[in-house]
């Protein structure tokens, strides 16, 4: 087993601690997950050996909640309905892959799920994964989430959002969300930046904003 630990460099913002270990085969990764204890800060993805160890900062959960609530918002003005996953674990042994994603979310398929716990053994990933990501992780998140199947894949690494659809089994970048296709890319941008003055402006300017489109 390799134990490799990344720091972020001084130019970049901090938004992450990571620790990786390589040569994890699933068995030791789930006696490792075992071992932790469920209320824990750290988050895990496994993905066929390699398992990575992230401890969210201030930066990250800032940007992290923040995308959230604009999610919330937005599902909530465009009359949609929501099964919230957060950071729940999801495994795919056959595919010897777990994640616990930053936010996860049943839109589409949330009547599929809705009421119950979700088995991912049977039932379809999560419509749409966010991720925030400001440091180097190790681990290629476009192939993974494509190959668990994610319909819809956001990552945002403290400046750049980006969006991406499942197409064919691969992502192909796009600027305009599937889920929200009436949302320009430059009002999560205004979204964010506002909140770092005011979360609440922030929310009612997105308010706003939705009923002048209307």
């Amino acid at each position: 087993m390799i134990i490799g630990t990344r720091e972020p460099k001084a130019e970049l913002q901090f938004g992450e601690q990571r620790v990786v270990l390589r040569g994890i085969s699933w068995k030791a990764y789930l006696q490792i997950f075992d071992a932790l204890p469920q209320s824990r800060g750290s988050r895990l993805t496994y993905d066929d050996g390699i398992l990575e160890i992230t401890v969210p900062l201030e930066d990250h959960e800032f940007f992290c909640r923040l995308i959230e609530r604009f999610i919330f918002t937005l599902v909530e003005l465009m009359g949609m309905r929501l099964k919230t996953m957060g950071s729940t674990t999801m495994n795919y042994p056959q595919l010897k892959k777990s994640a616990e994603p930053d936010n996860a979310y049943y839109i589409q398929n949330q009547p599929l799920v809705k009421g119950r716990n979700v088995d991912f053994s049977q039932d379809p990933p999560p419509d749409l994964v966010v991720e925030v990501d400001i440091t180097h992780t190790d681990i290629a998140k476009n192939e993974f989430y494509a190959s668990l199947g994610v319909p819809e894949f956001w990552r945002f690494d403290g400046k750049v959002w980006r969006i991406y659809q499942l197409e064919d089994g691969v992502y192909r970048s796009v600027e305009v969300s599937n889920t929200f296709s009436q949302v320009p890319k430059e009002l999560l941008y205004r979204f964010l930046e506002q909140a770092k003055e005011d979360e609440i402006a922030a929310v009612q300017s997105l308010r706003a904003w939705w009923i002048e489109q209307q």
